[in-house]
């Protein structure tokens, strides 16, 4: 892990099929002087600023900017061959004397792929490209924190683009930034993948016994991932949830939309949880309505952001800015295993300072019954 990094002139972005000008927009911005280069369907690349040599913590820094980036490297070009030598040839040529320790190897465009069965599938297509007897030392999948890893983007049968990033947020030590746990078959609706994801990418932690709201919960997947982490949870959705979550100790649901909760009853909860397929105006005042209840207690925000075009990524910022209006601090990242949409994980600024358990130690707390049902 202490081998030199190479260089590369460009950077590239690999995006959902679609957000390649919202990345284009958003890069400029962030790294002035920049310039778009070549793109495809999920790939942008641009030239770096004459003389700039940004280090792993400023691309690590320049990706979560851009928000809809599923992972950005130092690009070296692309790589053209006609047989699996020529590959192996022309990689060596672009990236001389470079050693790696791990070898990230995913296709440009995901739209029939899920993001576990690309991860999972990596290691094979990188040994049948030779990759593994080229790079013995390096591991074929997902990355360490601090390894230097070897991005190979898959342009087609004949193409790729290469680069190294140094992995160490989570999500770039997976390849391509893809989520790679699959979905258990024994969870209702894909919004449990989604919450595992969230809570990996921004190392959320809860506190056993604390308690959370979701607003639109119905059919109750990510509930059940709000459940297995020992919270109390209320679900508030008109619709019934599954009645395999509607079992699980310590949930409650609220058969009613979020706007008819009376404001006394949304005070006590720690965590506000929304994934609601509707306008992002609406969720954040749905989320904010929770949040800044007279005695709210709110420490920590997960809410999805629909996009119902990308034109409307232009209000990212703004949308961000209404979490720091009611005294939160935000992170956003399109996930993997979601649709057009950003997850925003906001906590209160300044923090709080962890509850003493009854036992004396800190941030654990006792369960407590479940939460009475709000006024009708």
């Amino acid at each position: 892990m202490n081998d030199p990094e190479p260089r590369g002139e460009y950077l590239l972005v690999a995006c959902q099929a679609g957000a390649e000008d919202v990345v284009a927009a958003r890069l400029t911005q962030a790294l002035p002087g920049s310039t778009r280069g070549a793109w495809r369907r999920g790939v942008v690349t641009f030239r770096l600023p004459p003389g700039l040599d940004p280090s792993p913590a400023d691309l690590d820094r320049l990706r979560d900017s851009i928000i809809v980036a599923r992972s950005l490297f130092r690009c070296s070009g692309q790589i053209h061959w006609k047989d699996d030598a020529g590959r192996l040839e022309a990689l060596r040529e672009r990236l001389p004397q470079a050693r790696f320790d791990a070898i990230h190897l995913y296709p440009r465009d995901l739209r029939a792929l899920a993001a576990a069965d690309v991860v999972a599938d990596m290691p094979r297509r990188a040994t049948a490209a030779g990759l593994a007897a080229a790079f013995p030392e390096a591991t074929l999948g997902v990355a360490r924190p601090g390894d230097l890893v070897l991005d190979c983007l898959s342009d087609g049968d004949d193409r790729w683009w290469i680069g190294w990033h140094r992995a160490q947020a989570p999500s770039t030590c997976w390849p391509g930034g893809l989520y790679p746990r699959p979905l258990p078959g024994d969870k209702v609706s894909r919004a449990w993948l989604k919450l595992d994801e969230a809570i990996a990418t921004f190392a959320v932690e809860f506190r056993e016994g604390q308690q959370v709201c979701e607003l639109g919960a119905s059919p109750g997947g990510a509930c059940q991932r709000l459940l297995e982490s020992g919270l109390e949870v209320v679900g508030i959705d008109p619709a019934l949830v599954d009645p395999v979550v509607a079992a699980i100790p310590g949930f409650t649901q609220w058969r009613k939309r979020a706007r008819d909760v009376p404001l006394r009853d949304l005070r006590g909860f720690e965590w506000v949880v929304a994934d609601m397929n509707i306008d992002p105006t609406s969720t954040l005042e749905a989320v904010g309505r929770v949040v800044t209840a007279p005695g709210s207690r709110a420490s920590g925000i997960i809410a999805t952001l629909k996009i119902p075009d990308w034109s409307r990524a232009v209000e990212l910022d703004a949308w961000l800015g209404q979490f720091r209006t009611w005294g939160f601090t935000p992170q956003a990242r399109q996930l993997s295993t979601g649709g057009r949409e950003v997850c925003v994980v906001a906590l209160r600024t300044g923090g709080q300072r962890p509850r003493q358990g009854r036992d004396g130690s800190a941030g654990v707390r006792q369960a407590r019954p479940a939460r009475r049902r709000p006024d009708r």
